[in-house]
């Protein structure tokens, strides 16, 4: 992003002028504003992500605890590539829902 300063490089006598001093003024503090939005939409999303983390970490001892159940019980496994694409349709969904594009 070029520097509101920078755009009068070639006048430097138009900065002496007082509207022209507010009005550098003004659009350094629009970037500091849009910094400071950028970094909480960032942190948003670093929530989001660790939710979904949480989430898929959980799923994954779920099916563990279910294997070695069926093992012990001798029951039917689980269906892994059910869970995988149950998964992965969760993590689309949550993606979409949240502006994160992976």
């Amino acid at each position: 992003m070029k520097k509101p300063r920078e755009i009068f490089k070639n006048k430097p006598n138009l900065l002496e002028e007082t509207e022209v001093e507010q009005l550098l003024d003004y659009c350094e503090k629009l970037q500091d504003e849009l910094v400071d939005l950028k970094f909480h939409q960032n942190e948003n999303k670093q929530l989001i992500m660790l939710d979904m983390l949480k989430e898929i970490v959980k799923a994954c001892e779920e099916t563990e605890k279910q294997q070695k159940e069926s093992i012990r019980f001798g029951l039917e496994s689980p269906d892994f590539e059910v869970s995988i694409s149950n998964l992965k349709r969760y993590l689309q969904v949550r993606c979409r829902e949240n502006g994160i594009w992976l």
